[in-house]
C-alpha cells in the first residue's frame, strides 16, 4: 500500500516548497507530481479555448478577478491525471501531490486511492499573503489567488491543515510529517 500526502490549496500557497522539502524528510521515497506537470502537457490551443481552459478577468471590490472555466477536454485532463497519478501508486510509489483542487476532485482522489493510505493537507494563508506571493513571483496571472481563494477548500475534509504563511516550508513539511509518522 502506498503512502499519498495530497496538498490543496489557492496557487502561490507554498505547496511545491513544502513538497520539496518534505521529500527531503521522509524516511521512505516520495515522489512529488504536480498538477502544473499535466497542464503542461495541454497543446497550447486549448489555452484559451471553450474545450480547454478559459480565463475571464474581472473585477470584484476593485481587484482583479481570474475565472477558470473549464471545458471537456480540460476535465478529461484533470480526471486523467488523477487515474494516471492512481497507477503511479498501483506500482507501490509514494507520493505527494500538488493540487488546486475544485469541486468534486477530492471525492475522486479518494475513490481512486481507495487501496492506498490518503492524506489530504489543505495548505492556507490569508489572501493578502496569497496576492502579494502572487505579484512578487511575476508567473502568475494577477487575480487568480483571489478567485481561488473561497473555491479551493470548499466541501474538503482534511486530515490537517497547516498555514503557510506563519510557518516555512520546512515546518510545514516537519507537522506533515510528524502527523502521518513518515
Amino acid at each position: 500500500m502506498s503512502r499519498i500526502i495530497l496538498l490543496n490549496g489557492v496557487g502561490s500557497a507554498g505547496k511545491s516548497s513544502i513538497a520539496r522539502a518534505l521529500q527531503d524528510i521522509t524516511v521512505q521515497p516520495f515522489l512529488h507530481v504536480t498538477m502544473d506537470s499535466f497542464l503542461d502537457m495541454l497543446p497550447a490551443t486549448y489555452w484559451g479555448h471553450p474545450d480547454g481552459f478559459i480565463f475571464e478577468t474581472a473585477l470584484e471590490d476593485e481587484a482583479p478577478v481570474v475565472a477558470i472555466k473549464t471545458g471537456a477536454f480540460g476535465m478529461q485532463l484533470m480526471r486523467g491525471m488523477r487515474r494516471a497519478m492512481a497507477g503511479l501508486a498501483a506500482e507501490g510509489n509514494n507520493l505527494i501531490i500538488d493540487d488546486v483542487m475544485l469541486g468534486s476532485d477530492s471525492e475522486d482522489y479518494r475513490t481512486q486511492f481507495v487501496d492506498h493510505e490518503i492524506s489530504l493537507v489543505g495548505v492556507m494563508a490569508p489572501l493578502g499573503v496569497l496576492e502579494q506571493r502572487e505579484r512578487d513571483r511575476k508567473d502568475r496571472m494577477i487575480g487568480l489567488a483571489r478567485w481561488q481563494f473561497t473555491r479551493v477548500h470548499q466541501g474538503v475534509d482534511y486530515d490537517l491543515t497547516i498555514d503557510s504563511s506563519v510557518a516555512t516550508p520546512a515546518q510545514c513539511a516537519a507537522k506533515i510529517k510528524e502527523t502521518f509518522s513518515l
